[in-house]
């Protein structure tokens, strides 16, 4: 039997035999053929398995490092505890910007692999020949950039999460199909009902409807040059500031407005959306007390404390002289903490005033909503993909890394509901838009 490092060299040496199939297609401008593809996948067949018994001979070894040279005690206070080691830690990359240096060194013909990104098998492989898929991000990376996104989001993280696990591209969820509140309708149908003794039942059934979320990839492409690839550190740290701030931007536009077609629904597109209509005479890109007053009448009751104004920025100066008349006098109606002097934002009929980018420009639909986004399911499928090549900007000497993350959309609601008291011309939702004052 081999040791170890002979099964790495092993490894070594087929996916440099791989790289040179690539490498010869390549330079005659062409796909591979039959034969190639047949090699390619015996050479893979066999990478993984070798793959295996590395893990499995490096598990052994940890265990009897263990077991032969226990660590000494470790005296915390008056506590000896014993020093516990992570066997693991050597099998891991350090830090993102060490394993996308290693991913590109792996994309790279003749290049060499580090045997940490096929330890990374447990974390989530996908492919181990960069060209054909690249390889997934360490989990603990891709926690943490997750968090870079969610911390940069505004929208994203008051939705509802749904995760999608396993082999699975796409949920169905039972949701009540309820259009109404009035009696018989609410809950889709269901009917309570006060009866004398021994008098006959009525009976009710609910109706439901699919919510089904399928996945769309939200891809996202980082540029880095052969200097900035040289300092792993810099690397990690540019990749930290451009790829979550760029993620985070489209996953809230799309929530806003998506299209719902290879893309999240966004609510501005929903049926569920309530659009106020303008006053009469208003005047083209203006918000009147009236307005706000009114969208706030239309939001489920049960919404209004988790609720909250989303504006475009440039309303702001609407807000700070909106007024309402009170007697021969008035009133203004937003006035944030401490006054005009103090901080910038602040309240707006008890909820909060929060400026967005993604937002529509100030008179269209959009520029102003009152909005629980508890009431939008957001899906995603396990962490970040990752991948590299060297070859779309060569001439550049720049590489490129792109990531990869699966995601899905739409408000729990299908449509608006009908009050129990006040008729259908005064729906109510989770999402109340201003209509267009042009």
């Amino acid at each position: 039997m081999k040791t170890v490092s002979q099964y790495k060299e092993d490894i070594k040496s087929l996916m440099k035999k791989g790289a040179d199939i690539d490498a010869k297609a390549m330079a005659e401008s062409r796909d591979l053929n039959e034969s190639e593809l047949t090699l390619k996948n015996e050479i893979m067949d066999t990478v993984e398995e070798t793959s295996k018994i590395v893990a499995t001979l490096e598990r052994q070894e940890r265990v009897h490092a263990s077991l032969e040279a226990p660590n000494p005690p470790v005296t915390i206070g008056k506590k000896n505890l014993p020093r516990v080691e992570d066997a693991t830690k050597k099998d891991r990359f350090q830090s993102l910007g060490q394993q996308m240096v290693a991913v590109v060194n792996a994309g790279r013909p003749g290049g060499g692999i580090d045997p940490r990104l096929y330890n990374a098998a447990a974390m989530g492989l996908n492919e181990t020949v960069p060209s054909e898929g690249g390889f997934l991000v360490q989990q603990d990376f891709v926690s943490d950039l997750l968090k870079d996104l969610v911390s940069q989001a505004i929208l994203a993280p008051k939705c509802r999460p749904q995760p999608i696990s396993g082999a699975a591209n796409s949920i169905k969820i039972n949701g009540v199909d309820e259009t109404s509140r009035e009696t018989g309708s609410r809950q889709g149908g269901i009917r309570a009902y006060w009866a004398d003794e021994a008098e006959e039942k009525t009976k009710s059934k609910p109706k439901f409807r699919k919510i089904e979320l399928n996945l769309h990839k939200l891809i996202g492409l980082c540029y880095a040059t052969d200097e900035l690839l040289a300092d792993a550190a810099a690397l990690e740290g540019f990749i930290r500031a451009a790829f979550p701030a760029e993620f985070a931007f489209v996953t809230d536009d799309a929530i806003l407005r998506g299209t719902g077609a290879g893309q999240p629904l966004g609510i501005l597109n929903a049926g569920c959306l309530v659009t106020q209509a303008k006053e009469a005479g208003q005047k083209a890109d203006t918000i009147v007390a009236e307005n706000v007053i009114k969208m706030s009448s239309r939001i489920f009751a049960g919404s209004y404390l988790n609720s909250a104004w989303y504006i475009n920025q440039m309303c702001l100066p609407q807000l700070y002289t909106m007024s309402i008349s009170v007697g021969t006098g008035g009133q203004l109606v937003f006035v944030p903490p401490g006054g005009i002097s103090g901080a910038p934002y602040g309240t707006l009929l008890g909820r909060p005033v929060i400026p967005i980018e993604q937002a529509s420009a100030l008179g269209d639909v959009g520029d102003i909503i009152l909005a629980n986004f508890g009431g939008y399911v957001l899906a995603q499928k396990g962490g970040i993909q990752s991948d590299v090549s060297i070859h779309v900007r060569f001439q550049y000497d720049e590489s490129v890394f792109r990531f990869v993350l699966r995601i899905d959309g739409q408000p729990v609601r299908a449509s608006a509901l009908t009050p129990y008291k006040g008729g259908a011309t005064a729906t109510q939702s989770d999402f109340i838009a201003l209509a267009e004052r042009a």
